[in-house]
């Protein structure tokens, strides 16, 4: 085009919606770069919101978009959309040209998540910074709020959101492989705006004025929540506060990486009831919504409040997070993790207090990120997974991502941060993990408590489900790790510390007016603090906290040793019968239906499969007692009473009795007891036929297809019968017997 930018803006966008639905992606792809390079910034300002809904799909769900995550390598689009996409790709340089030019766009604040939609439309501040001085309140009689974003936050707000809208997928394809395009996606951008070497690239597009700048400051009298004590926006701080700016380029670019992260972490994690929501409110919030209130009081036109929105308290949002979902969120654990272990060791030490004379942004980013960014909602967004989860083997992604979380060590470069939890002798910092403990305890403890009272519930005799025990047992059983939840546990519940010495946490010099306490007073107390803080924040200033090493949890993990153990005896039945079953087929076998029993459903494979999966249960067992006797510190002998126990107790007339039961209004109710019996197969109802004795259905032993087809000339011949003495009807069971179909196999 010889001169685009003479053309109409809404031209270009008219003849965009007719052509792109009849082209390919990649043809589309090639299409849309050649646009960002010859159109200036007016004309792709009219296109942009319009793109972007049609690569991510629609806020509703209604537009699928590409469909990124159905993409898959395979695919013949797929490197195509994959560079269009990439943090260097065409699409992101008209992000940042139109940042260039300080575009806004409106999302409905309908879009956002639940709590934080709530709390704008009650006129509470959001607690996060990045919410803040966005809402625009309509006047009087106006139904809807818009937040208005800069291009860089609108693009990766509908990103973000496309993981968790509701599409409406073809028929026959499922999302979830970490293979798509949407997963290599999340990737390469958590890579490129949090690297873990180096620094964050700078904008590929200049403009004549230099650098994409960030957005407008905050303003200074505007509270901010959810990061407690610390400066709400750490690298805004550095961006507009430093002597020289230009002295440091990444602290230019910085802002984009503190976006993506909060994009990720308000989309995917901030799902929970309101009155949470709440309780994580720190007291500047609080009294910034007070201020607020008072002022909106007095104001003629108040924001517009919809009916039947009261009270908050009454809130609770409808959230059940797929299986995809969990997938994304851990791979964004991991990849922090693997951040703020690149923090370099020089500046991991200094105070942070002071950390804004010494390190770059980029530094102060990494020591911060978890604690501040990441921590509560994670936790809130795992304790909901934990208690919500259906009882299957899909749980597996939930655990591993919980269990991600709380191995950071995992994910430390040197190998020296491993030995310390892993049991090496090198220990070259002794509190770098134990400070990551008392940060996260509740993470730690209550979430293993919640997992217990599953796993007590969870047929154990799936590989599967055994597996996922096991390797709870097994982080748990890593040497050091339970002696520094426990000291954790014991700092918290030390006596709480007068003020005076919360308030001589700054780490002055007695010249500078510090504290004269010892630097070893002053590393307990500040461990204390720590982990007080942590628990208060997330469980209030009354909460009741069940300890990881109590009597009560003990009893716990004592019943679910017994599970255990009735699982393993479960599975070494039906692997006897199994055995036997095998011994006593005769030759004419092949003409069977194949069985039905519950063998094959050990662990969703064929038959011939589940010997080895009864092996696995039993190994997997084994060392899961083995762990929690090690956890725990239950002697050889306390395990073999329990075991023997168990054994004792589950002779053969046990099995025949029914599972434990109380009577109710509608008859017999089981209890949690009798819901363990059935599923680990310790006991059952007698269940008996009662209805025609011609129609039973048909038994594992008998010939499917020959009682079918005989029982139906049987009844083809009586009907051709006329005469008043009908032939007696020849029943399924006894045509079995009289072709001799039948086999002695009621052991199978």
């Amino acid at each position: 085009m010889a001169a685009p930018s003479l053309q109409h803006p809404g031209f270009l966008l008219a003849n965009l919606k007719v052509d792109s639905p009849n082209k390919t992606l990649a043809q589309r792809c090639q299409d849309l770069t050649k646009i960002i390079e010859d159109y200036h910034a007016k004309e792709l300002h009219a296109i942009f919101s319009w793109l972007v809904e049609s690569v991510f799909g629609s806020l509703d769900g209604i537009l699928g978009g590409w469909n990124l995550r159905l993409l898959h390598s395979r695919c013949s689009d797929f490197a195509l959309v994959v560079d269009f996409l990439k943090p260097s790709g065409s699409m992101m340089k008209l992000v940042y040209k139109l940042q260039a030019e300080e575009y806004k766009y409106e999302v409905p604040v309908n879009y956002l998540p639940a709590p934080v939609k709530t709390s704008i439309q009650e006129g509470v501040l959001p607690d996060c910074p990045l919410f803040h001085n966005r809402p625009h309140f309509p006047m009087s009689g106006m139904l809807t709020l818009n937040m208005a974003l800069n291009p860089f936050e609108f693009f990766m707000f509908y990103f973000a959101s496309c993981l968790i809208t509701p599409k409406s997928l073809p028929v026959g394809q499922h999302g979830g492989s970490t293979d798509s395009a949407y997963f290599v996606l999340v990737d390469m951008y958590l890579k490129y705006f949090l690297p873990t070497e180096g620094s964050v690239p700078p904008s590929p597009f200049s403009d004549n004025r230099g650098s994409v700048s960030a957005p407008t400051p905050r303003s200074s009298n505007i509270s901010l929540a959810g990061y407690g004590l610390h400066s709400p926006s750490l690298l805004k701080h550095h961006i507009f506060h430093q002597p020289s700016v230009n002295a440091d380029p990444a602290a230019q670019e910085i802002w984009r990486s503190e976006t993506l992260l909060q994009m990720f972490v308000e989309v995917w994690l901030h799902h929970y009831s309101l009155e949470m929501y709440q309780k994580l409110q720190s007291p500047q919030v609080k009294l910034a919504l007070l201020q607020y209130r008072l002022s909106m009081s007095s104001m003629p036109c108040q924001p517009h409040i919809p009916p039947g929105s009261g009270t908050l308290h009454t809130y609770q949002e409808p959230f059940s997070p797929s299986e995809e979902h969990v997938l994304a969120v851990r791979l964004l654990v991991k990849h922090l993790h693997a951040f703020s272990s690149s923090l370099k060791p020089q500046q991991a030490s200094v105070s942070p207090t002071h950390s804004h004379t010494h390190a770059s942004p980029l530094e102060e980013f990494k020591r911060v990120v978890l604690q501040r960014f990441v921590q509560q909602k994670l936790f809130l967004f795992l304790q909901h997974c934990f208690g919500h989860w259906p009882l299957d083997a899909s749980f597996r992604a939930v655990l591993e991502t919980w269990l991600s979380f709380i191995q950071p060590w995992r994910y430390a470069d040197d190998k020296t941060a491993h030995m310390q939890v892993d049991g090496g002798s090198g220990r070259s910092d002794p509190e770098r993990w134990e400070s990551f403990v008392q940060e996260n305890l509740l993470v730690y403890t209550k979430l293993f408590q919640v997992f217990l009272n599953r796993a007590v519930r969870m047929d154990l005799v799936n590989a599967k489900n055994a597996l996922m025990l096991f390797r709870v047992a097994k982080v748990f059983s890593q040497p050091h790790l339970a002696d520094m939840i426990h000291k954790a546990e014991q700092l918290f519940l030390e006596p709480e510390l007068v003020p005076h010495h919360r308030q001589q946490r700054g780490y002055l010099t007695p010249g500078q007016g510090g504290s004269f306490l010892s630097s070893r007073q002053r590393t307990a107390t500040d461990a204390v603090f720590r982990v007080k803080s942590h628990v208060y924040a997330l469980e209030g200033q009354d909460c009741q906290y069940k300890q990881m090493f109590g009597s009560e949890l003990r009893a716990v993990v004592v019943k679910l040793i017994q599970v255990v153990a009735q699982a393993r005896q479960t599975a070494k039945r039906i692997s006897d019968r199994s055995s036997q079953a095998a011994a006593s087929k005769s030759f004419l076998s092949w003409l069977t239906a194949p069985s039905s029993d519950s063998n094959n459903g050990l662990c969703g494979v064929e038959s011939d499969d589940s010997t080895e999966c009864l092996r696995k249960t039993h190994e997997f067992l084994d060392r899961a007692l083995e762990n929690l006797c090690t956890i725990f510190k239950l002697n050889q002998g306390q395990l073999t009473q329990l075991m023997a126990n168990v054994t004792s107790s589950q002779d053969d007339g046990e099995s025949k009795q029914l599972p434990d039961c109380v009577v109710g209004e509608r008859g017999l109710v089981l209890t949690d007891l009798g819901r363990i019996q059935i599923i680990n197969g310790l006991r059952r109802f007698d269940i008996q036929y009662q209805g025609d004795p011609e129609l039973q259905p048909i038994r594992s032993y008998e010939n499917a297809l020959l009682v079918r087809f005989l029982y139906r000339m049987s009844s083809l011949l009586n009907d051709q019968v006329k005469c008043h003495t009908e032939v007696p009807s020849l029943g399924r069971r006894a045509i079995a017997r009289l072709t001799g179909l039948v086999w002695s196999a009621s052991s199978v």
